[in-house]
């Protein structure tokens, strides 16, 4: 059998944490499929075909020299060419970009789409800094990374931290280094490259996949009570397609604490959050000055649960961070009724919960790697308008994503099933995408 042993990462939580839960679910693939033990794909597929780490200096606007490091993993390109955000946080580490591209891996995989994983980004933090900061660092992280991207090599896209902004400044010092406007990064501005629906894909597509799971109840969203975590463009898209299918959103949050609307919060008042959390740059308490029908929570760092999954509600999309639900909190989840856990954000749940969550039967849960494949099957939608200097509607860029992610939840289903798991998706979606590049590792030899 599969020996992992010699596979730990001790000082990589986040990524030791990816590979155990990914390598459970594809025993039984083992088992039923020596070579894939006899080739060593698995102790292949943990480690990156590349790594780079490089230093990122630039000035602020007092002309003060300031430091940070770069980073790009390139995890695996067996079916494609690689493909995986850029993050610019201030606690991002080695492990976590290692756990993010290794996850990139596999929802690719599952889009069907021909691309490779990867991931990337720096401790640069762009928030409170001035535009001509943020441009300054992109354009220095760019005279390094530019090295290592390409149209048929690697591909960023916008990860947190990273918008429409930093993506601007981004290509145009790659285009300026390269002397080509080519799809070297995907997330562009609307007029000038970006797929109609980019902003929106991977919230779009997390709740086409929780549509998914509730028809094979015969059940649908609309009426449902949502809980929805976070406030960037994932929870803001994952809030208004809930809202556009009939659900009742009735939570949102940031760093510092969450609001809850009894009323729940309809496309006007979504408009509103984007307008204050995009524009203005409030916080998220401001809405509750603004709306009576809601109530702000403040986080407790001292709490052992988040109070945002101890409200009743029927599902719960987590889309802020890693880690948001802890063992306790999925417990409250399913004190207070839930039925539908839906992952938007990159692993926001822990071991701990997933465990607690699959032991119940009436739980419907869906890992990431799957409900959030909306976002990489977009960015290959925009590279494939712009490879054919095509555009195509928003309607026409909505069907097509509905279609992938129907696909992946068959694709999941029917994995999960022929291994003996039925309507286990975490082991479903492992399983289907770790298959498509096991195999094309296979066919290419040992390199």
């Amino acid at each position: 059998m599969l020996d992992s042993s010699h596979i730990t990462y001790t000082d990589e939580r986040d990524f030791q944490q990816a590979v155990e839960q990914h390598l459970k679910s594809i025993t039984p693939v083992f088992k039923q499929n020596s070579t894939y033990l006899n080739e060593a794909i698995f102790e292949r597929l943990v480690e990156p075909e590349r790594m780079v780490t490089f230093r990122v200096p630039w000035t602020d606007d007092v002309g003060q020299v300031k430091v940070n490091r770069g980073y790009r993993v390139e995890m695996n390109s067996a079916i494609g060419p690689y493909k995986g955000g850029l993050r610019f946080h201030p606690s991002v580490t080695p492990g976590i970009f290692k756990s993010l591209a290794f996850d990139q891996v596999f929802a690719n995989a599952l889009t069907g789409m021909p691309l490779g994983g990867a991931s990337g980004g720096s401790d640069f933090d762009p928030k409170g800094k001035s535009d001509g900061e943020v441009m300054r660092f992109c354009q220095n992280f760019m005279s390094e990374l530019f090295r290592h991207i390409a149209p048929h090599t690697d591909i960023p896209s916008g990860d947190m931290g990273v918008g429409t902004r930093e993506i601007g400044y981004l290509f145009r010092m790659y285009k300026r280094l390269t002397n080509e406007f080519s799809c070297s990064l995907t997330g562009k501005g609307l007029g000038w490259g970006v797929s109609l629906m980019r902003p929106q894909a991977a919230g779009y597509g997390c709740v086409h996949f929780a549509a998914e799971m509730l028809s094979t109840r015969k059940q649908s969203l609309a009426g449902k009570a949502c809980l929805v975590s976070g406030s960037g463009k994932v929870a803001m898209a994952i809030a208004e397609k809930l809202i556009q299918l009939g659900a009742k959103v009735l939570t949102m949050s940031d760093s510092d604490g969450h609001i809850y609307d009894s009323a729940g919060i309809d496309l006007d008042k979504l408009e509103f959050l984007k307008e204050l959390k995009f524009i203005q740059l409030g916080r998220i308490k401001m809405y509750a000055d603004r709306y009576p029908s809601s109530t702000y929570t403040e986080n407790d760092a001292d709490e052992a649960a988040n109070p945002l999954w101890n409200h009743w509600a029927d599902c719960a999309f987590p889309a802020a961070m890693e880690n948001e639900i802890n063992q306790t909190d999925a417990y409250n989840l399913i004190n207070q009724n839930i039925k539908v856990v839906c992952e938007g954000a990159n692993m926001p749940c822990t071991a701990q919960a997933i465990k607690v969550l699959q032991s119940r039967k009436d739980i419907l849960y869906a890992p990431a790697k799957a409900s959030g494949a909306g976002g990489s099957a977009a960015a290959g939608l925009e590279m494939a308008q712009n490879s054919m200097r095509l555009s195509w509607t928003r309607n026409e860029l909505d069907q097509r994503l509905k279609q992938i992610m129907q696909n992946i939840h068959q694709n999941c289903l029917d994995a999960a099933q022929s291994y003996g798991h039925s309507g286990n998706y975490v082991v479903g979606a492992n399983i289907a995408g770790f298959s498509r590049v096991a195999d094309a590792m296979l066919d290419q030899g040992i390199v």
